[in-house]
């Protein structure tokens, strides 16, 4: 790595200044990879070992378009779902109530009314999170505690960027599927790109591959440093398998499947639709979101010169995606600025810098 270029130092100045303890940037341009490089520690503890670029993160809300906006893509290829379709006729406990009658569409992008989140791990205790035995029973009580959040009613279209609508979409896909999240995203999707350090925390990490992973964050409701456990909480409640949050993996793995989406919206061959990649990636009325993916508005986490075509999501732990279509540029970012403390929020100032670096030296 050249210690020189403007890259590598505005990685080294994020280091220095406590935006997190090491990272992994992936970029690639055109189809060439321009920049994959890893930098810092996994951690800030004593004898920590070095970044590498096959280091594992935990990818927090990188879930949403990787996993659950992919698979309901997927499920709409092939005619198994609308995008209109409403709640009531894909979980039949929804139909009595108000959430009932929200559409796909409106899940997805986050228009649904409900609520950003929820403490609803508060309602288990820890030792439980574990248990596979329990983990049907704690997602019925999970969706029956979002049923009985109020929606919000209004003329026009409620955008709260929300965990519950897409916990909500996992339980359509595993419903529909009769698949855990986890296996119909790995059968469906990560086998097919050749995605293999693409999983869902806790019980697939095994052996040495857990050392691979970057710790997040001292946890003080689980009582312990997080390492292949799932950082966020509700999701650990659901056994680390969420359609919010739960997945885990590389920089390069993260980019079979953003090469994926590029390919397709640019009509190369790809496992996903070109119409409905199109149609996903594209700003819905009167927001910044899409079908699973978020697309650039001021001050944007991207900086100042993705193109408005641009789609991405950022995770709180510290990882981002953004795709430009027209550069036809892919930007994957993966720290764990939550280690040791989700406090630190530094990473906002950082992001849009490094993205503006990036076209600047692309």
């Amino acid at each position: 790595m050249d210690q020189t270029d403007p890259i590598t130092r505005i990685l080294r100045e994020g280091i220095q200044s406590n935006v997190f303890p090491g990272a992994v940037l992936f970029a690639r341009h055109k189809g060439q990879i321009r920049f994959h490089q890893s930098i810092g520690l996994t951690s800030g503890l004593p004898d920590s070992p070095s970044v590498c670029i096959d280091t594992i993160y935990d990818l927090a809300s990188l879930t949403k378009p990787l996993v659950t906006a992919s698979s309901i893509l997927f499920l709409i290829q092939e005619g198994r779902l609308g995008l209109s379709q409403l709640l009531g006729t894909l979980l039949e406990e929804t139909k009595r109530f108000p959430l009932g009658q929200v559409s796909l569409r409106d899940l997805l992008s986050h228009q649904s009314g409900l609520p950003a989140w929820r403490p609803f791990y508060q309602s288990f205790t820890p030792v439980l999170f574990s248990e596979p035995r329990f983990l049907k029973k704690r997602n019925q009580v999970v969706l029956e505690m979002i049923l009985n959040e109020p929606i919000v009613q209004s003329s026009s279209k409620t955008n709260v960027y929300s965990d519950l609508g897409y916990m909500v979409l996992g339980f359509v896909i595993e419903r529909m599927t009769g698949q855990s999240l986890a296996v119909y995203s790995q059968e469906r999707i990560f086998a097919l790109l050749q995605a293999n350090e693409l999983f869902f925390g806790n019980q697939n990490v095994r052996g040495n591959r857990s050392l691979k992973i970057a710790p997040t964050e001292e946890d003080p409701w689980r009582a312990r440093l997080l390492q292949g456990e799932v950082h966020d909480e509700n999701a650990a409640a659901l056994g680390g398998i969420a359609g919010h949050a739960g997945l885990f993996g590389t920089a390069q793995a993260v980019g079979h499947v953003t090469k994926a989406w590029l390919n397709s919206y640019l009509g190369h061959p790809s496992i996903f639709s070109q119409d409905l990649v199109r149609q996903f990636v594209q700003a819905q009325f009167g927001t910044s979101w899409g079908l699973g993916w978020d697309t650039p508005s001021q001050p944007s986490s991207s900086g100042q010169w993705f193109s408005r075509e641009s789609f991405g999501h950022l995770g709180f732990t510290g990882t981002s995606i953004w795709i430009d279509p027209i550069r036809e540029l892919e930007v994957i970012f993966l720290s764990n600025r939550v280690h040791p403390t989700r406090d630190n929020q530094t990473i906002k100032a950082f992001r849009p810098k490094l993205h503006d670096a990036i076209i600047h030296e692309l």
